[in-house]
């Protein structure tokens, strides 16, 4: 019997374009609940679906500091993921919801 070969999921391989990656966002705020690292992450894979070093001069933050910030460890400051949502091309929007 021949081994399967499996690789590690990566959303950010699942992420072609902007469209793509402001459904993956919304859906990942929809189901983090109270989590903000869910919501880190999953802009954490948008990043990496595009070019990190231009990220990081479109930002001013480092690369490093990109890769440490939107992990699940990872615990950016509002201004970061602002930050981070203009330069690729996202907006963050609040809604009114029911209780």
């Amino acid at each position: 019997m021949k081994a399967e070969t499996v690789s590690r999921f990566d959303a950010a391989d699942y992420l072609p374009d902007v469209e793509t990656a402001a459904a993956y966002l919304e859906a990942a705020i929809e189901e983090a609940g109270d989590d903000p690292a869910v919501i880190a992450t999953a802009l954490g894979a948008i990043a990496r679906s595009g070019n990190l070093s231009e990220l990081s001069r479109r930002t001013g933050i480092s690369r490093e500091g990109l890769y440490k910030a939107l992990s699940a460890e990872g615990n950016p400051s509002f201004a970061t993921i602002v930050k981070v949502a203009r330069a690729l091309g996202l907006s963050i929007e609040f809604h009114a919801s029911a209780p």
